[in-house]
Parts: C-alpha cells; structure tokens; sequence
C-alpha cells in the first residue's frame, strides 16, 4: 500500500508587481546587452586584422565562441521573458488558479536564475574581450610613437 504524502509544501509568493518589475527590469539589461553586443561586435570588426596578425586569436577563440552563444542567448531569454511577461494575467485576474499561479512562480524563478548564469558568462567574455583589445590598442600607441 502506497503512503500518501499530504504535507503542505510552502513557497515564498512574490506580488504580481514584484514579478512584473523584475520582468520589466530583466528586459531592460538584455536590451542593453544586445547594444553592448553590438558595439562589442563592431570594435572585433575593427581589429580583426590586428587580433589574427599577433598572438591574440587563440587568446580570444573561447571568448569570442561565447559571446557568439551569449547573443543567441540573450535573443532566446529576452522571448522568454517577454512571454512570462505576457502571461502575468494569470497572477492579477481575480481566480483562484493555485496550480497555474504556482507554476508562473515556478517559472519566475527559473527565468532569474537563468538570467544570473547568462549575465556572469556575458561579463566574463566581454571583460576578457576589452582586456585584450586594449592590449592590443596599447601595442598600436607603442608601434605608432616609434614611427614617429
């Protein structure tokens, strides 16, 4: 004979406008990395030619490999989000929708941790990026006042 379990299990509630301004704030950083990705995208263009002629490319394939990933990425959690967003009617309409709301709240805390991991492997590849395109900008300035 199986046991049933009838243990009530407690979740912390978020407000519908708590989860409503986190959405809302959560859209706003994948808007401002997709212009960050775009710049970032840019300045690689612009020193293609120096990151192949040194030593730098193999330096950089695994970040660059991420930052490729980090802006399918972005564009998947940002229709994710906007999606989550969207359907925030099922938490303010008034009925008793216990497994629904659950679930939406479920789904809230899956979006924030997914946001976490997809902001800390975006800083760290952007971060080495600038670090070794200023290097390289640094080794130019050096090149350009010796010919000077």
């Amino acid at each position: 004979m199986k046991k049933i379990d009838r243990r009530e299990h407690y979740q912390e509630w978020f407000s519908a406008d708590e989860m409503h301004k986190e959405s809302r704030r959560w859209l706003s950083q994948l808007e401002f990395i997709k212009d960050e990705q775009q710049f970032l995208d840019n300045v690689v263009k612009d020193y293609t030619l120096d990151l192949l002629d040194g030593n730098f490319f193999n330096q950089v394939k695994d970040s660059f490999d991420a930052l490729l990933t980090s802006k399918k990425n972005t564009q998947l959690l940002h229709k994710k989000i906007q999606l989550h967003e969207n359907q925030l009617i099922i938490m303010v309409d008034d009925v008793d929708q216990i497994k629904m709301e659950s679930a939406y709240l479920e789904t809230h805390k899956r979006l924030a941790k997914e946001m976490v991991t997809h902001l800390e492997k975006y800083q760290v590849a952007k971060s080495y990026i600038f670090k070794v395109i200023s290097e390289i900008m640094k080794k130019k300035k050096k090149q350009k006042k010796l010919l000077s």
